[in-house]
């Protein structure tokens, strides 16, 4: 076997080969120059090497010094506009303590201007309701005398009116603007319902007005679907009854049994060519009430359009009674109720103020308006959406821009014309 030397070229022109048969001497040096070639290589490969790590190190120095004045600088910036903050927040402090110490001025200007008014108001009276002339009052007399030949019979012995408002609480609200709130007035089961809108088909029941005011919305209430949607506002409930009006062009009266969930009667409303009744709620054309009479109809017709008529109902045929032409305006109007067989209108202004009595029509002719009451309700939210009245507890339940609100009525004996 041929066996090659080991040959190991430097400085790109001398060689250096070792065999077997070099001597040992030689050998030991080639040895010890290939370890010093090695070595050197090494060390220009690490100087390489330190030198790279060197600049990468110095890179992130400047980086890192480059965040710090950046850092410093934000944090000079923050402080500043901290500082900004805080005396901007001073100077609301003290305008806000300027504009509450105004406001409550003002409020106090306008709490003494209201009780200069009321006592104007109650110095001088209510203006008329009524301006016409002698021929136009002789007209209207002329036509409820042919339709009312005979005298109203009355079925109680009630003779009481209003007097005054004793007290108001506002119990809630539920609802939308519009709507109507009240208990059975004939039944006495302490019942409350709530019919919420202009046009809808669930009645809410609430087993007293305690259950009502501490229940969360209408969550406790039980259900009730009528079989059509009512039109307005002018619903009655009377001996386990709802008395609505269907919504449609037709104007048709239900007779809602709450207890059994079923229609018990219905009837067409004879009156053609009806009007909205109250012009600051154009929802309502019927506007049902019950008194210690029982069933009344507040309604409004094209024949006598800018004023408001009566009718007495029978509840349990929904036949109509009797019929009558009121004094009473539709302009301003916003709702009525009816007590002891006098039709109360309330009016008010297209910019909410205050609600007042100014019209009122007994259907036993013991009241007119000259004895009419002063009355005006407490400031509250808006215009009444809705008053009924119960005669056992002698309150007005009123339904005022979602609030559901009592009214105590002070009451006197009517007088004798």
């Amino acid at each position: 076997m041929r066996v090659f030397p080991l040959c190991l070229t430097y400085a790109h022109t001398h060689a250096l080969c070792v065999s077997k048969r070099s001597p040992p001497v030689f050998k030991m040096r080639a040895l010890q120059l290939l370890v010093l070639i090695l070595s050197g290589l090494v060390g220009a490969q690490q100087q390489a090497l330190m030198d790279y790590l060197e600049r990468r190190l110095l890179a992130i120095e400047d980086r890192i010094s480059l965040w710090h004045e950046q850092t410093s600088r934000y944090a000079s910036e923050l402080r500043e506009f901290k500082q900004q903050m805080v005396a901007q927040l001073e100077g609301l402090d003290k305008s806000k303590e300027a504009l509450r110490s105004e406001l409550d001025t003002v409020g106090t200007r306008v709490d003494r201007v209201e009780r200069e008014m009321d006592y104007l108001e109650t110095q001088n009276g209510a203006q008329p309701c009524v301006d016409v002339d002698d021929k136009l009052v002789e007209q209207q007399v002329t036509v409820v005398k042919e339709r009312n030949k005979a005298k109203y019979a009355k079925l109680t012995d009630c003779s009481d009116m209003i007097s005054s408002i004793k007290a108001m609480k506002i119990l809630k609200r539920v609802g939308g603007a519009k709507g109507m709130w009240t208990k059975d007035m004939g039944s006495g089961t302490g019942k409350v319902y709530i019919l919420n809108g202009t046009e809808d088909n669930t009645v809410y029941e609430f087993g007293t007005v305690r259950e009502f005011t501490s229940s969360q919305g209408t969550s406790a209430a039980t259900s009730i679907q009528l079989p059509s949607a009512w039109r307005g506002m002018g619903h009655a409930i009377y001996n386990n009854h709802l008395y609505y009006l269907k919504q449609g062009e037709e104007m048709k009266l239900l007779k809602f049994d709450l207890q059994k969930n079923t229609v018990a009667d219905s009837a067409v409303f004879p009156a053609k060519n009806h009007l909205p009744v109250y012009s600051l709620n154009p929802e309502t054309f019927i506007d049902l009430a019950v008194d210690e009479e029982g069933l009344w109809a507040i309604y409004a017709t094209q024949e006598n359009e800018r004023y408001i008529s009566l009718a007495k109902i029978d509840s349990k045929t929904l036949d109509i009674e009797q019929m009558w032409d009121t004094p009473c305006l539709r302009e301003n109007a916003e709702a009525a109720f009816v007590i002891c067989g006098t039709v109360y209108v309330v009016y008010n202004s297209k910019l909410p103020s205050r609600s007042r009595i100014q019209c009122v029509f007994d259907v036993s002719d013991m009241v007119t308006n000259d004895d009419a009451p002063n009355v005006y309700f407490p400031k509250r939210y808006g215009t009444h959406a809705s008053l009924k009245y119960s005669s056992v507890e002698q309150l007005l339940y009123a339904w005022d821009d979602g609030y559901q609100i009592l009214y105590k009525l002070q009451m006197k004996k009517k007088l004798e014309v």
